[in-house]
């Protein structure tokens, strides 16, 4: 089974325990990201919406940075991890269980919308792009990463990452969900966004627990990290 989401909710009680190696793969993703996508947005005092959120690594992360933060998921034990923890660490995080296809929010509510793998999972692109369009304010962004569409992106993430080093349980991607930038360019737009800049992301380095870390790369051959803009007025 390819594209199987099932897989967080089956560790959800576990999903910050780091003792699952995958799940604190996820972890470390979140420094890698952040450490670009803080350049491209000041997120203290903003409402910020975390689109496929899991058990709210990123989500956490945000609101540390003083971002009132919603996050939402299809994966409703994630989500009730992700709930626990806040409670347990007095974090103000809002969650619903819910789809990127069919946001439950009003519009032009969010100063911006992460979605950090999430959009190479995604049943429909255009309509989560549409979505993410709609409950964006006037001038609002969204920040984002997925994987390219390409036989390096397939042999890095299935053939290396899933299936001999296990850095993700097999048939986590669906390498035809995978996401070309020009691809991503032209939806972003058919949206009634506005594409910003891209930039590659992926392995920086090794922790003492042999585990990988992750940082902005100059190559977005195989992941890649980006923005989109809310227009200031309706056609712009």
């Amino acid at each position: 089974m390819r594209n199987n989401l099932e897989i967080y909710d089956a560790v959800a009680d576990q999903w910050w325990s780091d003792e699952i190696r995958w799940v604190r793969t996820l972890k470390n993703l979140v420094p890698g990201r952040l450490s670009w996508m803080d350049r491209q947005f000041d997120w203290a005092g903003q409402t910020v919406l975390d689109l496929g959120c899991a058990g709210g690594f990123m989500a956490e992360a945000l609101a540390d940075r003083g971002a009132r933060v919603t996050g939402i998921d299809p994966a409703t034990e994630a989500i009730e991890a992700a709930r626990a923890h806040a409670r347990g660490n007095n974090r103000a995080i809002d969650y619903d269980v819910g789809v990127g296809e069919s946001l439950p929010y009003s519009d032009a509510r969010y100063d911006a919308v992460v979605c950090v793998d999430v959009l190479e999972h995604v049943q429909d692109l255009g309509q989560v792009l549409s979505e993410v369009h709609r409950v964006l304010k006037p001038g609002g962004r969204f920040l984002f990463d997925t994987i390219n569409r390409n036989p390096l992106a397939r042999f890095a993430t299935i053939t290396v990452a899933e299936d001999i080093l296990r850095l993700l349980p097999r048939g986590t991607h669906d390498p035809a969900l995978f996401i070309r930038p020009d691809e991503l360019r032209t939806a972003l737009e058919n949206a009634g966004l506005v594409a910003g800049p891209f930039t590659g992301l992926g392995p920086r380095g090794i922790n003492r627990r042999g585990d990988l870390t992750f940082g902005r790369l100059p190559l977005t051959a195989i992941l890649y990290m980006g923005t989109a803009d809310q227009p200031l007025t309706p056609g712009d």
